[in-house]
């Protein structure tokens, strides 16, 4: 027994050895049952085990639930905001603002020997996960052969449709390179619907056009919001451009 310590009484463990077998236990709690038991403030305490050595991520984690609103609301919150959470440095910051974007690259690979698209809906759900974790507006493009293999798939431009005369030549351009016989357009509303915008429907026919002209036929115009999406081709919007239902040689 030290000096001036009373019989029976218990002294106060470490605060480091606390935090470390406390992060030990929620550790092998995820090893055996996976974040599926997890509570959404208790996942952010795990991840940040491993930006944020010494202190109790608890309070940091149920602050960012409260500040954001949801899990999803803390991945998506800009780096700015986050930085302003009390205990969130930078390293934590891009920890977490890694989170989609590892997501999208996951669900990218788990698509890598995915050749041929049987139909609309299987060429938005592609197009959808290029979306995952993506804060600005981008355009994609997918190109299909003859035979509807994919040839290509990958953003073409960054930014509003206002710059719809920039990523024009870049489309056309990939379409002439990689000898296409289909293309479809996508881009994303970050913070909105997935309706279409009168700018949206005036590049989609700018797009088609630019197309034509290099014998390359735009089959659709797909709008991503969140985890939605919508098919200017299936909903009918344009159809003096798009006829899914009609064979490939009759669309005009």
């Amino acid at each position: 027994m030290k000096k001036d310590e009373k019989p029976g009484e218990r002294r106060p463990r470490n605060r480091s050895q606390l935090h470390g077998g406390h992060r030990e236990r929620v550790k092998e709690l995820f090893l055996k049952t996976g974040l599926d038991s997890f509570s959404p403030h208790a996942v952010l305490e795990l991840l940040l085990f491993y930006a944020v050595p010494q202190k109790d991520t608890n309070p940091i984690s149920h602050e960012l639930i409260r500040k954001f609103g949801s899990l999803s609301g803390v991945f998506d919150a800009p780096i700015e905001e986050l930085l302003q959470v009390d205990g969130i440095g930078k390293s934590s910051a891009v920890l977490i603002k890694m989170i989609p974007q590892l997501c999208r690259l996951y669900q990218e690979n788990l698509d890598r020997d995915k050749t041929v698209v049987c139909d609309y809906d299987e060429a938005g759900r592609i197009l959808l996960k290029k979306f995952i974790g993506r804060q600005n507006e981008i355009v994609m493009l997918m190109l299909l052969d003859s035979r509807e293999r994919i040839l290509f798939c990958g953003p073409v431009g960054e930014g509003n449709v206002n710059s719809a005369n920039i990523y024009i030549k870049t489309v056309v351009r990939l379409a002439v390179r990689y000898n296409a016989a289909y293309a479809i357009l996508a881009h994303n509303h970050p913070s909105g619907s997935c309706l279409p915008s009168k700018q949206d429907l005036d590049t989609t026919r700018w797009v088609y056009e630019a197309l034509r002209t290099v014998e390359v036929q735009m089959i659709d115009h797909v709008i991503v919001s969140g985890n939605d999406y919508l098919s200017i081709a299936r909903s009918r919007i344009m159809p003096e451009l798009f006829n899914p239902e009609e064979d490939e040689g009759n669309t005009e």
